[in-house]
């Protein structure tokens, strides 16, 4: 049975419906799973067990008729959804009685797609770091090596899935939230074109608004999965579903040959290990044995320095927005003080944190172009392949963002300049996949990006799919085989 835990949903699927295993069966497995082993990761940080149990026998005696895309499946999904009658906190303290009164939209959408919801995964307070801890509910652990973090904000989900505990889960990503913990982890994660999944119920009390740049999207252990969940989640929000309908191109290519590839190895605004520098370029040529088309050397016609000082600024406007009257004013008056010739990130991510409208609108403007820019890049090319952060899984660390570091190939770098890598595909609404290429020297997974066009989602989820067939993908690790 552990092998079954690790299967993919499609695969996990496929078996329910075709009764090779009971619904309340495999769900009782996951439950003994999580009893078990989640004391090594504290990944799945609310538990729903009786009501998943209770659902799971309803669906063992559903007509094949009604069976959906997702019949019988065992799923977790990140804390910050809301799921009727259990806690949405973010991991902020002052929200730890909060309980949802119903379901987000994306929760809604799984369930009538017959997915089995069988608790929420944790999360960074206010979900924002590359790690996952807060006073609620304490520190999750990367599967791989427990004193390394599974990274952030979606690191219950990352680790959950690694462990073996869930059968697939959703994260959200606006600097990497989703991609990141993939890459930490080693499995799978997809982060949408902006706007083609609904957030609504994706929010803390009150916030009704879908915000700039973020993505809810899903997150697994097989590419193949990530597409069986965008087609339940993807579609429109309740206010356009009367006039709007989302219809995504689906990718044909039957061949890794077929793909037109770009590989963005290193770059000396975030400089990456060599490790990861190599991994990225070993794809690239394992890719052109095939007989792909592939560049080392093409990139979108802009200017990237300004490109990234643009996602900084509009990642920076959104954090502000809901910070404290109090934290407000300090900030402004910090933001004063700074040289206006500073374009440091702290500095620019200061100065984004109270900035007015008409410095957003000229962001705003600047971004339309560089989505207009990469637009003309996939003209040419299918995929491009790029590093999600600088390293691997780091070391737990608990200490001021600000003051953060990391060593990359002998040099200190700041944590948050790795930011750089998410924002190529944040900052200009773009989907991008993370996908695991195998373990690095110590051990640890590294993974990649790959990015697509607009609207292209299913060519990036497609291309490692293929990819995984030629070169492989999740692996278990070793402590939760």
């Amino acid at each position: 049975m552990s092998d079954i835990a690790f299967l993919s949903a499609t695969d996990l699927v496929n078996r329910l419906k075709r009764k090779e295993i009971g619904v309340l069966e495999l769900c009782d497995h996951y439950i003994d799973r999580i009893d078990r082993l989640d004391h090594f990761t504290n990944a799945v940080v609310v538990r729903d067990f009786d009501r998943a149990r209770a659902y799971a026998k309803k669906a063992d005696n559903t007509p094949m008729d009604n069976r959906g895309l997702l019949y019988g499946l065992p799923m977790t999904i990140k804390e910050s959804y809301d799921i009727e009658g259990l806690p949405t906190t973010w991991g902020i303290p002052v929200f730890a009685s909060n309980r949802a009164k119903e379901d987000a939209i994306i929760v809604n959408r799984y369930k009538e797609a017959g997915a089995i919801f069988l608790g929420k995964t944790n999360v960074p307070i206010h979900l924002s770091d590359f790690q996952s801890y807060n006073e609620i509910y304490g520190t999750t652990n990367n599967p791989w090596d427990c004193g390394r973090t599974p990274g952030g904000s979606s690191g219950g989900a990352a680790a959950a899935l690694a462990a073996g505990l869930t059968g697939l889960e959703t994260g959200s990503d606006i600097g990497g939230s989703i991609r990141n913990p993939a890459h930490f982890c080693g499995v799978f994660g997809h982060k949408p074109t902006w706007g083609i999944v609904p957030s609504q119920g994706h929010a803390l009390p009150g916030v009704l608004a879908a915000p700039d740049i973020a993505v809810c999207g899903p997150m697994a252990r097989d590419a193949r999965d990530l597409a069986l969940a965008m087609r339940v989640i993807a579609g429109t929000e309740p206010l356009n579903r009367n006039g709007w309908k989302l219809t995504l191109p689906r990718c044909d290519k039957q061949r890794l040959e077929d793909f037109r590839v770009v590989v963005w190895s290193d770059d000396d605004l975030c400089p990456v290990s060599e490790e990861i520098a190599s991994r990225a370029s070993a794809v690239g040529a394992f890719l052109e044995g095939l007989g792909a088309t592939v560049s080392y050397s093409a990139r979108p016609a802009m200017d990237i320095v300004r490109s990234h000082h643009t996602y900084l600024g509009l990642l920076h406007s959104i954090m502000g927005a809901g910070v404290s009257q109090e934290v407000f004013d300090k900030s402004k008056a910090y933001a004063a003080t700074i040289d206006a010739e500073d374009m440091s990130d702290w500095a620019i991510m200061t100065r984004a944190m109270v900035m007015d409208h008409r410095t957003w609108l000229r962001l705003n403007n600047y971004r339309e172009m560089m989505r207009y820019a990469w637009r003309d890049f996939f003209k040419d090319w299918d995929v491009l392949i790029c590093p999600q952060m600088a390293t691997t899984a780091f070391q737990h660390d608990h200490s001021n963002m600000s003051s953060r570091m990391i060593e990359v190939n002998g040099d200190e770098q700041s944590m948050f300049q790795q930011i750089f890598w998410s924002g190529l595909a944040s900052a200009s609404y773009l989907p991008s996949t993370v996908f695991p290429t195998g373990l690095s020297e110590e051990g640890l997974p590294i993974g990649l990006q790959a990015i697509s066009g607009t609207y292209q989602d299913f060519t990036s989820i497609r291309f490692c799919e293929l990819l995984t067939e030629a070169r492989g993908g999740f692996q278990r690790p070793k402590r939760f085989l």
